[in-house]
């Protein structure tokens, strides 16, 4: 999964990067507008698919922080108002005294969206959609029976709705990817798998009950944490400028994203110097007078790859700032000189928006 994720997602940052640009530069009424529109739909959901695959196999970067759920759900309880029915009933019974979680937040929600969407699929008369949460203990038995868990403390997320429901046979095969009960053209199969994928990975557990005729209850068991949440990152402010003047060394061996890059950056102001390997660009640090700010760079390249690049430009300059990207997921990066929480990094595929938004950011990290 790894493997195909990384060859994907280098050509994802280039066909959604520069369909991205070529749509802001063409104007509303131009005939080819909507053949290019249609090619950054495709790519997007081609980003999402390899998104989904990576999730079920457990393979995610996830960017784990303290999160308390009740938060999560209070920031996405307005999507999620949008994208149910209006005969559908949303309800939220969160426990004041819930105790935070260490996982990714983005992903989180990305499980909440999925049972929602599920939900309002099984609801096709209208509702109700409930979202609890609660502190629990679970004994060790319990847990060894129901979850192949651990026992202990953890916060609990029930989503219930009052749908279709299932049969027990369904029950046994609905996080298996691909599978699903819907007619062909309506879901890809992988919502609950990437559901379950995500719990996975953030050392939870998740269960279902389901009745036909009765709905449906999907619980997922977060272990607790004793640590403060930390703030939620707000949306990103389109309007917030990121534009800057500094000279940024760009590393990456595939030709397209390198130039897709480098146009981004140099549109906003940056000075490029691009190079096609670690080699080329240790030259380049070498007779480059002026300074340097930044350096991008792939994380696994032929020959020398980014931690090892990293260290000989850190010896040149010992105040450079680093900027990671990469097509692979963190279990293929772990161990090559990037597992440190602190180092900044960037998944691809990456929009023109979030690069340059990330970029600004690590100029600005002290």
């Amino acid at each position: 999964a790894g493997g195909i994720a990384h060859d994907f997602n280098n050509l994802l940052t280039a066909i959604n990067g520069y369909s991205d640009m070529t749509l802001r530069k063409m104007q509303p009424g131009d005939p080819l507008r909507r053949n290019i529109e249609e090619v950054h739909r495709s790519g997007s959901r081609a980003a999402e698919l390899t998104s989904q695959l990576l999730a079920f196999s457990r393979k995610q970067m996830l960017v784990t922080s303290v999160i308390n759920l009740n938060s999560v759900v209070s920031n996405i309880e307005k999507m999620l108002r949008r994208i149910i029915r209006e005969s559908i009933e949303l309800r939220t019974i969160l426990d004041p005294d819930l105790r935070n979680v260490l996982a990714d937040a983005g992903q989180i929600e990305q499980v909440i969206m999925n049972l929602a969407i599920n939900a309002r699929d099984a609801m096709p008369d209208g509702g109700n959609l409930t979202i609890e949460t609660t502190n629990v203990h679970l004994e060790q038995q319990f847990a060894d029976r129901h979850m192949m868990a651990a026992g202990g403390e953890y916060v609990r997320m029930t989503v219930s709705d009052t749908g279709e429901g299932m049969d027990a046979k369904t029950q046994t095969h609905i996080f298996e990817p691909f599978f699903t009960t819907k007619e062909v053209g309506k879901g890809t199969g992988l919502g609950l798998s990437t559901v379950y994928g995500i719990v996975q990975q953030s050392g939870g557990a998740i269960t279902v009950y389901s009745e036909l005729g009765h709905g449906s209850s999907f619980k997922i068991y977060l272990p607790c944490v004793d640590k403060a949440a930390d703030p939620l990152s707000l949306p990103a402010d389109d309007e917030a400028e990121h534009e800057g003047t500094e000279t940024i060394l760009l590393v990456e061996d595939e030709d397209a994203v390198r130039g897709f890059v480098t146009e981004v950056l140099e549109s906003s102001g940056y000075n490029v110097l691009a190079a096609e390997s670690g080699s080329a660009a240790l030259k380049l640090c070498e007779s480059y007078s002026e300074r340097i700010d930044l350096l991008i760079t792939d994380v696994i390249m032929p020959k020398m790859g980014g931690a090892e690049l990293k260290n000989h430009v850190l010896e040149l300059i010992p105040d450079i700032k680093i900027l990671f990207i990469s097509g692979y997921t963190n279990d293929s990066i772990a161990g090559r000189g990037i597992d440190d929480r602190n180092l900044a990094f960037l998944e691809k595929p990456f929009s023109p928006d979030s690069l340059i938004q990330k970029v600004r950011t690590v100029l600005e990290t002290d």
